[in-house]
């Protein structure tokens, strides 16, 4: 079972994630029912399909058990939402029950007061294990509860990848590049990336980092916030050389990531592009973008290869776990709504309308689908997992890495920019 194994590089900030499922749109879905003795709010990033669905009857279930209880279902497109909860945070507005991805994320936000310590079951805590819900741990309090968990690689069409006489998965770059060459001599778009939303150019950045830095490395940074190693340059002239390559879909500086056939996650589900690197919600997303909104028959897996002269162990991973916090005015309700929705039936619910990797060990036996097998099996094997960098550092840091980035890309930055944007914005911590 995935949650057993603590992913994580440091022992303050275990885990986070980059988003659950998102679709196109988002906006108010009103209340969920009449007036309660006890009313909420509660924001989630799944406008449309099976994710959304998903909510609306977890929460009616509720709402059945608990009748003095209203929850009010706010969705919000996946893209908008960490500007607007800031906003709502900051202005003391803040939902009740909100999206948290725990991390340096996650310890800003309680460090301003505006989370609450959360009440977790016995019986939660078994299902998922200390491991997940250590990354949602700050000063030995749990401030968050692990839905999903998500760990990233890249995701690519094997009908694509036999198209164009692809019969191996990349294991080094060099591999990568290769398989790169084949698809433009086939036609086919190698790498589908929606950079216009900044986080998904900077994944390629992050996973660079945890090939050319080691563990002790990536654990220094996020104890001081020191970003002296060679390795972090390193890794932002290993992606300058590999982007050169020009492995991208055309446009991708204009791509978004999620939200409709003509993004990155779009162009994979409809067979306009053989590969992306992204989380372990991606299956769900590129599900929810296929022309019958069905998971896409031919989608495989592969861990991101490894780099020459790289201090990161083989076989390391990168993810995060998505998850929910309640805010400091949320009512004790907020808690017993959480722990609700980690039964076991609803973290089975969760898997299969997000095709992801449920959080619960109890559920993880409905994930079938082999993308998602794959990514379990690399998952057990790896010697750690770190964090997302963004969400391991905070936000401070993780946008300058998402600016730095996509500059890089864009051919107006280089690797040390990308370093000094950090350092720079990881003073003002």
């Amino acid at each position: 079972m995935i949650a057993r194994k603590l992913l994580a590089v440091s022992a303050a900030m275990v885990m986070g994630a980059a988003g659950l499922t998102a679709c196109s749109g988002g906006g108010d879905d009103g209340d969920s029912g009449d007036s309660g003795d006890t009313q909420m709010t509660f924001w989630h990033n799944s406008t449309t399909g099976e994710g959304k669905a998903y909510w609306d009857a977890t929460v009616a279930d509720f709402k059945a058990a608990n009748p003095g209880v209203t929850i009010a279902i706010q969705s919000i497109q996946n893209e908008d939402m960490d500007g607007k909860l800031q906003t709502a945070l900051n202005s003391g507005d803040a939902p009740d029950i909100f999206m948290a991805r725990g991390g340096g994320k996650l310890a800003d936000v309680v460090e301003a007061g505006q989370a609450q310590e959360i009440t977790v079951d016995d019986a939660t805590r078994t299902a998922v294990g200390d491991a997940a819900f250590n990354a949602f741990t700050i000063d030995d309090k749990v401030y968050g509860m692990p839905m999903s968990i998500l760990p990233g690689g890249i995701y690519y069409s094997k009908d694509l990848f036999a198209q164009a006489g692809i019969t191996d998965t990349p294991k080094t770059i060099e591999d990568l590049e290769g398989a790169v060459d084949k698809l433009k001599a086939a036609g086919i778009a190698p790498i589908a990336l929606g950079a216009k939303d900044a986080w998904p150019a900077a994944h390629w950045y992050y996973f660079f980092a945890l090939r050319a830095c080691s563990q002790e490395t990536l654990d220094k940074a996020a104890a001081d916030m020191t970003f002296d190693d060679p390795c972090w340059e390193k890794a932002g002239d290993e992606l300058a050389a590999f982007s050169a390559t020009e492995p991208f879909n055309q446009g991708f500086l204009t791509t978004s990531a999620q939200q409709g056939a003509g993004s990155s996650a779009g162009l994979v589900a409809n067979h306009q592009a053989a590969m992306e690197l992204m989380g372990a919600w991606d299956p769900g997303v590129i599900a929810s973008l296929t022309p019958d909104k069905k998971p896409l028959p031919d989608l495989a897996w592969f861990p991101f290869p490894s780099i020459e002269g790289g201090d990161g162990a083989e076989g390391a991973m990168m993810g995060g776990l998505d998850g929910f916090s309640c805010s400091t005015d949320a009512p004790p309700e907020c808690s017993e709504f959480l722990n609700f929705a980690m039964e076991k039936k609803y973290q089975e619910g969760y898997a299969n309308a997000f095709h992801t990797l449920p959080a619960s060990q109890e559920a993880q036996g409905v994930v079938t689908e082999p993308a998602l097998l794959d990514v379990l099996a690399s998952y057990n094997e790896a010697p750690y997992v770190s964090l997302w960098l963004d969400t391991l550092y905070g936000q401070n840091v993780g946008n300058a890495l998402n600016t730095g980035v996509v500059n890089l890309l864009a051919g107006q930055g280089d690797s040390a920019a990308i370093v000094q944007g950090v350092v720079d914005a990881a003073a003002k911590e």
